[in-house]
Formats: structure tokens, sequence, C-alpha cells
């Protein structure tokens, strides 16, 4: 319905000036909830906008969000014109006042939907925190530990050994704890450098000399069982003599079965169980894997051969000690060395033998493994019994110069008899003698390890 017309121009009009805009478009004011009395127009002008205003680009409108104007509404540019009849100014006012309600509520519906669908940006860190970092005054259950919470005085100590120390012990009603005698104190500080552990999976060594004779298979023997007696993890001993080798006779056991067998049987071993059947083993818990007794088949034992041997023990064994033969330019020697990490070089007392030590060190240092040479253990093994004919303190000081470390074996009666060699049945100076070989060879691979 057009509204009667009014005396003057438009630009020059005499009535009651309401503040009316040019019309630019119509909002049914049903939806806002404009009711009563004469039914009235809300105009709303939107600013347009410029490069200066700054319009958030972050705004998401939800499709079920009602908002009236479809725009945010400012409470200025609100305008009311009268369609029917002439408004008062009261009830425009009521109008333009709920226009600005509902606007403001359209906003609020409007913030809402955009903080409903805003991505999260950021992701909690979950951390594992003892309790004290949660709440302070409180520990966690790691802190109740036996040297905090167990009273010196009253903590039970292990029977002292050493003869008159033991006695006190036990006179005194087991209250009187000298502890344990040097002696003893001594042979488990060598038990703890022995069975120390070895990273970086297992360990090959072999034992060498370029002449028979000389007490190699004996050095490897009396290695091999004081490494098992005081390791916890398995040591084996492998017969790589392309000739008839000795070194299961040393310990009195056989399993029937050699390195040949186990060449045959590489692919059917899936466990320890496979091995343990044709390996034998000594009272010290160590394993011998033996050579073939016919020379004619040991002869056929190649270098390949060892490898699949080598590739089979590494699984099972920690330590891997290979009695090899005397031709150091055997196919044997070349695979041997190949997989080396330390080697022991054993020398007899005499001019010819103590010679052909140091050749082999040369021989070694001119054919690529200088670096073996000057990790190596030479062993002086003395063989025969009485005083020996050459100075052994030049021959330890000659190889001191070339290796790290020169280690002397005694004469032992039990091993120059050629029978099993029993390690409990050895002198106490050749069972020292064994240990220290093995604590300074151990120390050895856990510094390679460590570099």
């Amino acid at each position: 319905m057009t509204p009667p017309a009014t005396s003057g121009s438009e630009n020059g009009s005499d009535d009651v000036d309401l503040g009316v805009l040019e019309t630019t478009g119509g909002i049914d004011t049903t939806r806002i909830g404009i009711v009563g009395g004469a039914t009235a127009q809300v105009d709303v002008t939107l600013p347009t906008a410029t490069d200066e205003d700054d319009l958030d680009d972050d705004v998401v409108l939800d499709d079920d969000a009602t908002f009236a104007a479809d725009a945010v509404v400012d409470a200025d540019l609100v305008t009311v014109t009268e369609t029917a009849a002439p408004a008062s100014a009261t009830a425009v006012a009521a109008a333009s006042a709920k226009a600005v309600a509902a606007a403001s509520a359209g906003s609020a519906l409007d913030a809402e939907a955009h903080e409903r669908l805003r991505p999260r940006t950021s992701e909690i860190t979950l951390q594992s925190r003892r309790l004290g970092d949660f709440e302070a005054g409180r520990e966690s259950s790691d802190l109740l530990t036996a040297d905090r919470l167990l009273d010196p005085a009253h903590a039970v100590r292990p029977e002292p050994e050493g003869a008159w120390r033991h006695l006190v012990y036990t006179l005194s009603g087991r209250r009187l704890n000298l502890g344990d005698s040097k002696r003893a104190r001594a042979r488990k500080e060598l038990d703890r450098r022995i069975a120390a552990p070895l990273h970086g999976g297992a360990k090959f060594v072999p034992v060498l000399s370029r002449k028979g004779g000389v007490g190699k298979t004996t050095v490897t023997t009396l290695l091999g069982m004081a490494l098992a007696d005081a390791r916890e993890d398995r040591v084996i001993a492998v017969d790589a003599n392309p000739d008839r080798g000795t070194l299961a006779d040393r310990i009195g056991r056989t399993s029937g079965k050699t390195v040949r067998d186990l060449v045959r049987a590489q692919a059917d071993v899936r466990g320890f169980n496979d091995i343990s059947d044709i390996v034998a083993r000594d009272h010290t818990r160590l394993d011998i894997l033996a050579s073939d007794t016919d020379p004619h088949v040991s002869e056929a034992f190649s270098d390949d051969d060892y490898r699949s041997v080598a590739e089979v023990a590494a699984h099972f064994y920690s330590v891997v000690l290979t009695d090899t033969g005397t031709g150091i330019v055997h196919s044997v020697m070349g695979a041997t060395l190949e997989r080396a990490d330390d080697i022991v070089v054993v020398a007899g007392l005499s001019v010819d033998e103590a010679r052909l030590a140091s050749e082999t060190l040369t021989w070694l240092e001119t054919n690529g493994f200088a670096d073996l040479v000057r990790r190596a253990v030479v062993v002086l093994n003395t063989a025969r019994p009485g005083a020996a004919l050459v100075r052994a303190e030049e021959l330890e000081s000659h190889f001191a110069s070339r290796v790290r470390t020169v280690v002397r074996v005694p004469y032992d009666p039990h091993i120059a008899s050629g029978s099993a060699i029993t390690f409990r049945d050895l002198q106490p100076e050749t069972r020292e003698a064994a240990r220290q070989l093995a604590a300074t060879l151990v120390e050895g691979l856990r510094q390679q390890a460590a570099a």
C-alpha cells in the first residue's frame, strides 16, 4: 500500500525528518517478531567493503544458522519506513530495537557455528611423569631402592672366603664378618672381567701357529674352558684343522659327529637343539665341534664350509674360538681371518718356535691384517718341564712391542700327558694363566666394540 503523498519535494520536504535513508532493499519483519500496530518495514543498508576494512576470513556460516538480515546489522544503519500508515516515534524505536536484538542473536549463532566448524590445529602430547611431577611431595615406586631402604648395619653379607676369616665368622656366631681374603677378592674380580658382557653379535677368535707341537690346540682348549666356566652365554671351539685335528680329544667327550655333519645339516638347523646333537660339551659348558678323523675327508673342508659353520655358530654362540691348522696360506685360514675380531698367536719357548710366531705376525701385517696384529694376544706356552733354554723375559719384551698383550702359560703335567683336560684338575698357576688370558681377550673385544 502506497503511503499518502506529502507536500514538498523529496529533497526539500517540510515534514518531520524520520531519518529514513534511501530504500535499497526490504526485509520482512515477521521473522524477527515485529508485530502489532502498524506494519513496519526495516531497511538495512550495508556499507561497501573497502581494502581498508579488516574482514575475517575465518568466518564460517552454518546452514542451520538463521540470520534475519543475512549480515551483521549495525544499529546506526537501521531505518524504518512506514508502509501502511504513519507510525509513531515510539513504534519506530521499538522496531529498531527488535531488529538490533535479532541481529545480535544472529551474530551469536554465527559465532557458535564458527567455533563448531573450526578445525583443531593443536594436539595434546601425553608424557609419562613421576608422581612428584604432578603433586609435590609424592614419590613413585621406582624410588624404593635397596640402597635407600636397607640398613647397612643389618644387611646380610655373604660368608667370607679364607680359612681364618671364615673361622672368626663362625666362632663369633656369624656376627663378625671380616670379608673375603685378598686371594678371594682377586678371584672374584677376575670372574667379573671374564663375564663382562659382549655387544655386537658373536665374536670370532682364531688361535694361530705356523709350527705344530707348540700347544695351539691346548691353548684353544684352556681359553675356551676359562671363558665357558665364568660366562653365562655360550662358547664354542671349532676344529678347523684341514688335517686330523685333536681338539675333541682334549675334552674326553665326543658326540660322534664333526664339522662335516654341521655343514650337511645347515639348512635344517632351526634351533639350538639341532646344534646340541652335533657338538660335544665338557663340564665347564664348553662346546666342541670336532674335525673329521679321516685326513682324506678333512682335506675337503674348504673356506666355503667354514663360512657355513661360522654362519650357524654366530646365531647360537657369543664367542667362537677356531683352532686353525699350521698352513697359514690354506683357504680355510683366509675365511677364518675374514671373520676374526681378535687373534691369539701361540709361541713356544725355543728360538725357532719364537721366530716362526714373529714371522706369523709379519705375514699378517703385510697381507692386510695389521689391525688384528696390534690387537693380538701372544701366548708363550711352556710345553716342556724344567728351565727354558731361552730367556722368556726377552721373548715377552719382543712380542710386547708388536701386539697388545703377552700371556705366559706354565708347564702342567696334566696337560703334558696328552689326555683329556679337566679344568679343575689343573695346577692353580695354569688355571690362573688361562683365566688371565680369557679376561685379556674379553677386555680387548669390549674395547674394539666401544671404538
